[in-house]
């Protein structure tokens, strides 16, 4: 039902800027209303209560006093005297009235029945004031919630002769001013859910586009230009839109320039360069001992950053398919270990050139998957390569394979780590982005890793890097396989001492 009334007014998430402007807006609205309705609460009582006392005040009044004295001077009894009060008192059908003599006896009520003596807090507090009065509000012994104001009746010589005790049932009071209060809250109430729909009206109309811009935006920093957003009002936030929507367009032109200007010199260069190689080593191959060295190396150059170039403009053609979407895979039945190997043993001579030691466990069993078997070798390559090229002689680069569970489904994991120089914790987050290059000293593009994580992506799996500056880079790659061995045969393959200096080796990542 919650998500339904969510779904219908639209309604926005109660976090961030939604949530400071309730908060300042709507806080402050409820602070008002409670301290309006604690205020108006206590007026409103103590207004009734002041009537009730102001009444209850005339009958026991200096007056009232003064004509007892005079009727007891003439000569009349106290008895006579109430009778002829209470006759004439003109709220005795609001109010009750109680003569009461020295002994704390009720001689006469204008209710007509007897009143047993009980206790009368009032009472005694007139006896001994300085004015001889005094007033109470709380219960009689028969229950009934009442306020009573006491005045001491003295005669001409000053002697106390008796007590007006003038009392009202405060019930049907209490009920009014509960009943006044409860309109009052029901009042307040509607006013502050009157006020939450309006600000809650206003958050959609403001708040809601700013959250599609933000998300908007963040798309187009990842990437999507294609997004746009809707204009829905003629206003400041409408301009808004219309700025990003162009901004979008302009990015995706330039975006768009960019690759095919990219695509199209990488075509252009491949030709060239395939015969600059192709040519060079030719003419290495057909050199004899007449050629002189200064020939021979300079075809050897030649030879080697041709191919450097090329595996560049490879790495430029490979961007322009990921970008325009048009990176596809041959997937065919692959032995995912068996590429690896054959990329292991391919690169173990090379880090041996440069002084680097290759270490390398892999289980026996095949891990088969549907999986293209020349970007598998891309994605091994271009992370040995990475991690030669962080390394110093002497050191050692770790390769392990292994078969795991990840929620449920086989895996094959390959962990790649060096002893290089690792990548700093602001440089981390990074590393998989487009062009991006955490160690503008060694040569590379910054593109290789992003094409190797896509590759990985399309494979259903996943890369993860991990780094410790100073220390060294462990690479983690999750691919799935149909078939894996049982976790019987998973316990029962026993680790050597090469697979255990290898775990060693990756611990110090952490």
């Amino acid at each position: 039902m919650k998500k339904f009334l969510k779904e219908k007014l639209h309604m926005p998430k109660f976090e961030g800027l939604t949530l400071r402007w309730l908060v300042s807006i709507l806080g402050v609205i409820a602070i008002f209303f409670v301290c309006f309705f604690v205020i108006s609460s206590f007026s409103i009582k103590n207004y009734y209560y002041s009537n009730v006392e102001s009444i209850l005040n005339s009958g026991a009044s200096a007056t009232a006093v003064s004509y007892f004295s005079a009727n007891l001077d003439a000569g009349a009894t106290l008895e006579q005297s109430a009778a002829e009060f209470i006759d004439s008192f003109s709220y005795k059908e609001k109010t009750t009235t109680w003569i009461i003599n020295n002994d704390g006896e009720v001689i006469a009520s204008s209710s007509g029945f007897a009143i047993e003596k009980q206790e009368m807090p009032d009472y005694s507090e007139a006896l001994v004031s300085e004015n001889g009065k005094a007033k109470f509000v709380g219960k009689l012994d028969s229950g009934e919630k009442v306020m009573a104001v006491c005045r001491v009746i003295k005669n001409s010589d000053g002697d106390n002769v008796g007590t007006i005790r003038v009392l009202s049932s405060l019930e049907l009071v209490d009920k009014q001013i509960r009943n006044i209060i409860f309109l009052i809250f029901i009042a307040l109430l509607f006013v502050f859910a009157l006020i939450v729909y309006s600000n809650l009206f206003f958050i959609r109309s403001i708040i809601i586009p700013v959250q599609e811009v933000e998300e908007t935006t963040k798309k187009i920093s990842q990437g999507d230009y294609s997004v746009r957003i809707e204009k829905k009002y003629n206003d400041e936030i409408g301009n808004l839109c219309d700025s990003i929507n162009t901004m979008a367009e302009e990015i995706a032109s330039a975006d768009k320039m960019k690759n095919d200007f990219i695509s199209t010199i990488s075509h252009e260069l491949r030709t060239p360069l395939t015969s600059i190689k192709g040519w060079g080593e030719t003419l290495t191959l057909s050199m004899d001992d007449s050629v002189d060295e200064l020939t021979r190396k300079g075809l050897q150059v030649i030879v080697k950053e041709a191919g450097r170039l090329e595996g560049f403009v490879e790495e430029l053609l490979d961007f322009s398919r990921l970008q325009s979407g048009r990176m596809k895979l041959k997937l065919a039945k692959t032995d995912i270990f068996a590429e690896l190997d054959e990329t292991v043993f391919t690169f173990r001579e090379r880090a041996m050139r440069e002084g680097i030691e290759v270490r390398y466990s892999i289980p026996e069993m095949p891990a088969v998957a549907d999986a293209d078997a020349n970007r598998l070798k891309q994605v091994f390559m271009n992370i040995l390569d990475n991690a030669l090229k962080y390394s110093r002689s002497p050191g050692k680069i770790f390769v392990k394979a292994e078969f795991v569970k990840l929620d449920g489904k086989d895996f094959v994991r390959i962990r790649i780590a060096d002893q290089g120089c690792g990548i700093s914790k602001e440089d981390l987050p990074h590393v998989k982005e487009k062009f991006y290059k955490a160690n503008m000293s060694v040569r590379g593009s910054g593109i290789g890793l992003a094409v190797t994580n896509e590759i990985v992506n399309l494979h259903g799996g996943s890369l993860e890097i991990d780094s410790k500056e100073g220390k060294g880079t462990l690479v983690t790659i999750n691919l799935p396989v149909e078939n894996a061995p049982s976790e019987n045969q998973l316990h029962d393959i026993e680790q050597s001492n090469a697979d255990a200096e290898i775990d060693r080796g990756m611990e110090m990542k952490g």
